[in-house]
This record gives C-alpha cells, sequence and structure tokens, in this order.
C-alpha cells in the first residue's frame, strides 16, 4: 500500500496504523529499536525533533520503505503543497 504523506502527523498516523496493523505496542516496538516508548508515542503525535536514523528504525522495525518523488505543480496554492 503506498501513502502520501507531507507533515510529521501524517507520517505519525500511518506509523501509528502500521504499528497497530502488526499488532504490537509502542513499548514492543520500542523495545525492537532500542528506544523508549515515549519515542514511539513522540513519533506517532507528531512531533518535531525525531532524529532521521530513529525514523528510519521505525520504519524498517514495521517494515515500511520510504520513497520520495518530485512534487507535482498543479496548483500554486500554498495550502495545497502542505
Amino acid at each position: 500500500m503506498s501513502q502520501m504523506v507531507r507533515t510529521a502527523k501524517q507520517l505519525g498516523a500511518y506509523i501509528q496504523d502500521a504499528r497497530a496493523r502488526k499488532g504490537i505496542s509502542q513499548q514492543q516496538l520500542a523495545e525492537v529499536i532500542g528506544k523508549q516508548q515515549k519515542t514511539i508515542s513522540s513519533i506517532e503525535q507528531g512531533s518535531d525533533g525525531t532524529k532521521l536514523e530513529t525514523l528510519l528504525l521505525v520504519l524498517a522495525a514495521l517494515d515500511l520503505n520510504i520513497e520520495i518523488s518530485a512534487r507535482t505543480k498543479a496548483s500554486q496554492n500554498i495550502g495545497d503543497i502542505f
């Protein structure tokens, strides 16, 4: 399944959904990646300050990948960008 994500909150919600689909708790995910449960909670809330390396560990633990693509310029409205 592919999902476009443009904000930290959207990414956090997607990660939370993926974790729930796997049937694991925040604590279990945190243990797998060697972090604290509050780190997972922070990521899922879309909080600022998450290290890229931590995010990549979370994605790997959930069997997710990041795909980067160019944004289309169909709209000039700044609200459509974010």
